[in-house]
């Protein structure tokens, strides 16, 4: 069985992404194996609550007010719109929903109460309810929690030493903090990256590296390809390959083995085949639905043939010791 450690060394990750990539690929099988059902992947739906207008700088995102994009500006939908979609993304498959805001950070006025009022009803439902909101005080995330949240998306986006390329209206600390104040929470941590940013490997390793290092590891890495959109700073990067995304999940699986590796932004893109190597490389988790909150993500239907042609399972809410800790009835 893989050894679970918290005290990875830059070269101990730099030898394991470099090598061969089917050794590699053979390797993260093999662990992903050891710690997990490998049919089994996790659906998931993600849904813009409030999309647009945001005073943040990131260089990959549509929804920063300061860029010329096709995203249309919307405030924060209704509570009942909301479960309404919720209500539709569990009959299709999906056992975790997850809610996010284009927020720099959370507020605490009548938006924040309604989207506790979402993370109740949803949580009402039997689903696994995510929220991405931006930053969060201690205070916040301890609220979200009473109210019912599973899990909370903050992703670092890329290494300390890249993250100034991409952002410059937070700083990364301000990330490891509200990861802090999550977990501090009792709340599931949902941390990973985007590549195809104009990083180079080393940043890749390194933002494994912090996630790896950090306390406890993430319950959930997702690993994103950058979506170019027009408008954005990054509108005119390459697609990355297959073989990238590859060595981030396989990476991402050996030093995190108990984790969901989401194979996230970036499906759109890819084949059948393409993705059949990422979950062998020990992906098992994606986000369903045509969108993924602004951005083009495949359609249930060809998620439900690549599920037959793999002889995929999805995998159930709160699987496991989460199922007692949260005190939630399986689905039927």
């Amino acid at each position: 069985m893989s050894e679970i450690k918290n005290n990875w060394t830059r070269e101990e990750v730099s030898a394991i992404y470099h090598r061969p990539v089917l050794d590699l690929i053979y390797e993260a099988a093999t662990v992903h194996r050891q710690h997990n059902d490998p049919q089994e992947v996790q659906v998931c739906t993600l849904l813009s609550v409030k999309t647009g207008g945001c005073p943040e700088d990131c260089a990959y995102c549509p929804q920063a007010a300061r860029y010329h994009t096709d995203v249309d500006v919307h405030k924060l939908l209704p509570v009942e719109e909301v479960l309404d979609h919720a209500q539709k993304a569990r009959e299709a498959g999906s056992t975790r929903f997850c809610m996010g805001a284009a927020w720099r950070e959370v507020r605490d006025n009548r938006d924040f109460d309604k989207v506790l009022e979402m993370v109740k009803g949803v949580n009402n439902l039997g689903m696994e309810v995510c929220c991405t909101l931006g930053m969060l005080t201690a205070e916040q995330a301890a609220k979200l929690k009473e109210a019912g949240l599973y899990a909370y998306n903050h992703n670092l986006d890329t290494s300390e030493e890249h993250y100034g390329e991409i952002i410059s209206t937070r700083k990364y600390d301000d990330r490891l903090k509200t990861l802090d104040n999550v977990r501090n929470a009792k709340i599931s941590v949902c941390s990973g990256g985007i590549i195809g940013m104009g990083e180079g490997d080393q940043d890749r390793i390194g933002m494994l590296l912090t996630l790896a290092n950090l306390p406890e590891h993430p319950e959930s890495v997702p690993v994103n390809a950058l979506v170019p959109v027009a408008g954005t700073p990054l509108e005119n990067q390459e697609r990355v390959s297959v073989w990238e995304m590859v060595r981030m999940i396989a990476t991402a699986r050996i030093m995190m083995p108990k984790a969901m590796v989401r194979l996230s932004a970036g499906r759109v893109k890819m084949t059948t085949e393409e993705q059949a190597l990422c979950f062998l490389a020990g992906a098992n988790s994606i986000f369903a639905g045509d969108k993924l909150l602004t951005t083009p993500n495949p359609g249930e239907d060809s998620d439900k043939e690549m599920f037959q042609i793999l002889n995929l399972k999805p995998r159930e809410a709160f699987k496991g010791e989460a199922m007692v800790k949260f005190q939630q009835i399986p689905l039927a």
